[in-house]
């Protein structure tokens, strides 16, 4: 679990949000805040509606009813770029890379100013991108397209960062490196994390709160520690067996039950 990190403004803000797809209603009444600094993670089980949850609160779904503000600006779906210049990053599961591109052109593409200094701080979180400049997107390994399409994000500074599902497809291992760069990013710089994650344990592992969707509501929220510690109630409620590792729990802090 992340160590807890000083209250203040949130970055990101949804209040009673509801979206869906042709009028039919995929999540509702979903209230969650992340600040500086924070990780969030967003999970559940497949077709809870985390993903539409992620997209709604980056305004690529328009919602439905209910507000989500970031920097305490209103999100328009119309208007993504203004979310952009503001400071929002969105890193979906296909990853949004050109495959005929290669590595050099991508973090080239991405920097804001035209020295490389950020670029190198970026890199020294993913090194094995270093190695890698001259070589083709669409030539690159599952974990290296990922650590890319994060590196493009957090060359733009963004103040609110989401990445959806960013363990798809990939090794455990590659996950347990990943996660903890991410972790450490938002602490050293100061942004505010969104992840939809399918690797619970790990998940929880990094952040410091945690909601849990099931058939599109929030059916359990806490600080990421509580939720480890409650594996066994957790797990039978809303997972099934196997999704945690086998940490030890206790019975201190215990999550709220929606």
């Amino acid at each position: 679990m992340a160590d807890s990190v000083p209250a203040e403004d949130p970055v990101l803000t949804a209040e009673s949000l509801t979206a869906g797809y042709n009028g039919v209603v995929a999540v509702a009444d979903v209230n969650l805040s992340v600040s500086a600094g924070e990780v969030l993670s967003i999970l559940g089980p497949n077709g809870a509606g985390k993903t539409t949850s992620l997209l709604s609160l980056a305004g690529v779904l328009p919602t439905m009813s209910g507000r989500v503000t970031v920097l305490g600006e209103p999100v328009d779906s119309r208007r993504p770029y203004r979310m952009a210049r503001r400071g929002m990053r969105f890193v979906p599961d296909d990853r949004g890379l050109f495959p005929s591109m290669t590595v050099s052109e991508h973090l080239r593409l991405a920097r804001r100013r035209p020295d490389k200094r950020r670029e190198h701080s970026v890199l020294e979180r993913f090194p094995a991108l270093a190695k890698l400049q001259s070589r083709r997107v669409g030539l690159l390994s599952g974990g290296e397209q990922q650590m890319l399409a994060i590196a493009v994000a957090l060359l733009a500074e963004p103040r609110l960062l989401m990445v959806d599902e960013m363990s798809l497809g990939l090794a455990p291992m590659i996950v347990e490196e990943m996660l903890p760069a991410i972790r450490d990013l938002a602490r050293a710089e100061g942004i505010a994390v969104v992840l939809v994650e399918q690797h619970v344990g790990l998940a929880l592992a990094v952040s410091d709160r945690a909601v849990v969707l099931n058939h599109g509501r929030v059916v359990l929220e806490g600080e990421a520690g509580a939720l480890l510690r409650e594996r066994d109630r957790v797990e039978s409620a809303y997972f099934g067996a196997g999704e945690f590792a086998d940490e030890e729990h206790g019975d201190a802090d215990r999550p709220s039950v929606v």
